[in-house]
């Protein structure tokens, strides 16, 4: 049975990081893209990154201030978010196996998900 467990999140005021960590177990992702998600109260599911073998992508509310990366040995993938703004309030949730499609990303395997909230 694949789970995706993630720890990190909280209460961050604005302007700080936040790092979180979401560890698969079950089967190897290894090779396979995982990433990440946030959905705000009463707003639809939003892309925050992406990680695939060799590539890196980013939705727009977060490029520039996000870094996504994997350890592939450990089959668990990171999110490191700087300079936080209370719109970055969300749940988020990790994901794996991953694909872009024509209506944007979607995945296979969900975290339980995990509150950030940002305060002002």
């Amino acid at each position: 049975q694949v789970q995706l467990v993630q720890s990190g999140g909280g209460l961050v005021q604005a302007g700080n990081s936040l790092r979180l960590s979401c560890a698969a177990s079950g089967r190897t992702f290894s090779g396979y893209p995982m990433g990440w998600f946030r959905q705000a109260p009463g707003m639809e599911r939003e892309f925050v990154a992406a990680v695939t073998g060799g590539n890196v992508y980013y939705g727009i509310s977060v490029k520039g201030r996000a870094t996504i990366s994997r350890d592939n040995a450990k089959n668990t993938v990171y999110l490191q978010v700087k300079s936080l703004k209370p719109e970055d309030t969300a749940v988020y949730y990790c994901a794996a196996d991953l694909r872009k499609e024509v209506r944007g990303w979607s995945a296979n395997y969900w975290g339980q998900g995990t509150q950030v909230t940002v305060s002002s």
